[in-house]
């Protein structure tokens, strides 16, 4: 086969054959053929598409490029969520405690930053000597044993992923249909999952900018992960200004934390709890909403949560003390209010390509993090300012990106007469 046919073939419109693309994926695994050869076959997909038959095949090349991991255990419910990526969204760091609070196994492979929004991994990177690259063993066996791991994808699960996600990247090609459900479903079901919920974000400050997008991303990803026979549910979150109080780094763990200690913000626990009862029903814990809410609540009230994240750091080599002495920014600086009104809208793509500016996202290979990075949000849409009041407040410790970062956030708010307030929810359905 000549991959420049496929390529060609697939910039017609036509559909690739499974072998086809089992041939592709596996010599460029391979290495006989470099990154521009796969670079043309990503741009031809997400101008082309995929028909559904053709992305279940494109998911399971990528599933059988690498190891799959089995739970054999039959009375743990193994389950795992996904969000699309938002700013601010840190609801992985939460509702997995919570989950395996509840008695579920929660075994999360997670990414790193992908454009304007951030990473679990990152995040968790700035614990001290938190470790994310685990072998496949201590990853299960740390799941049987407390309930949760979360850590970076392995070279040997779905390598195939691996690579072509910098490419993605790189291309302007995240948001393609097919390559995202071949990416987010090939790794999720290599864990040895049986449930799943997706949080597809909506808005300004997501990949999919409406309803309509999204729906039709939820229909794809629902599709190939039944046929794999996964038990999947969705939810439809809104993504029209930052989750939560922060974006950035380690500020995001210092709200996870105080979030699993009952402190967590209106917006984000919403959310949680909206997922956690997802898969608590999947798992037949209850088959009520207002009862798993009931039981997240209280498990995070009892301090049991919490002890599960403390469990996970310790067995992931993190040390979670005097990190606030530690981990302090060197600069900081606020945006104000220009005006008096209410903030009726904010261009939440805008702050979080901000927060890549301050330093908590990769602008290429050789970017440096800072675990010091970050946003916070000291007012939100619908809240009342005056002219001179703090809106967010921009923290890190490199001077100079602090300062492009704050000529970058000048305009990104809109303030009038209206109180407005964004939708937190669009929709939540089987």
């Amino acid at each position: 086969m000549n991959p420049k046919e496929i390529i060609q073939s697939k910039e017609k419109g036509n559909i690739i054959p499974s072998s086809d693309l089992e041939y592709f994926i596996n010599h460029y695994l391979n290495n006989e053929f470099d990154d521009d050869l796969m670079i043309s076959f990503l741009r031809a997909v997400h101008t082309h598409g995929m028909t559904n038959d053709e992305t279940i095949s494109f998911t399971k090349v990528m599933l059988d490029s690498g190891e799959k991991i089995e739970f054999t255990d039959s009375d743990i419910y193994v389950a795992d969520k996904h969000s699309t990526g938002g700013v601010g969204d840190k609801v992985s760091l939460i509702l997995g405690p919570v989950m395996a609070a509840a008695g579920l196994a929660i075994p999360m492979l997670a990414g790193r930053g992908l454009g304007h929004t951030g990473g679990t991994i990152d995040k968790l990177e700035t614990i001290p000597n938190f470790k994310t690259s685990l072998s496949i063993n201590d990853f299960k066996n740390n799941v049987e044993k407390i309930g949760i791991c979360i850590m970076s994808q392995t070279e040997t699960i779905c390598p195939a992923d691996r690579r072509m996600y910098a490419l993605r990247h790189q291309t302007n090609t995240i948001d393609s249909v097919p390559l995202i459900c071949g990416s987010i479903l090939s790794k999720k079901i290599a864990e040895g999952i049986k449930g799943l919920v997706l949080d597809i974000k909506i808005g300004n400050g997501a990949f999919m900018k409406s309803l309509d997008q999204g729906k039709s991303l939820g229909r794809a990803l629902q599709s190939v992960g039944e046929s794999f026979g996964l038990t999947i549910d969705i939810v439809y979150s809104g993504m029209d200004q930052p989750l939560g109080r922060t974006a950035g780094m380690w500020c995001e763990v210092q709200e996870s934390i105080a979030a699993l200690k009952g402190n967590g913000s209106k917006d984000l626990m919403k959310v949680v709890y909206e997922l956690g009862s997802k898969l608590i029903i999947q798992s037949g814990i209850t088959n009520d909403q207002a009862t798993a809410i009931s039981i997240q609540e209280n498990l995070i009230n009892s301090g049991k949560a919490f002890q599960k994240f403390e469990q996970m750091v310790d067995l992931q080599g993190g040390d979670l003390n005097n990190l606030d002495k530690f981990i302090q920014p060197l600069f900081e600086e606020n945006i104000t209010a220009k005006e008096n009104g209410y903030i009726e809208s904010m261009d939440t793509l805008k702050i979080g390509w901000a927060t890549v500016e301050l330093g908590c996202g990769q602008k290429s290979k050789l970017t440096q993090l800072d675990a010091t990075g970050g946003i916070e949000f000291i007012r939100k849409v619908g809240d009342e300012v005056k002219k001179g009041d703090p809106v967010f407040r921009c923290f890190n410790s490199n001077k100079s990106k602090l300062d492009s970062t704050i000529e970058l956030l000048s305009d990104s708010i809109i303030i009038g007469d209206n109180k407005n307030y964004t939708k937190l929810f669009y929709q939540s359905y089987n």
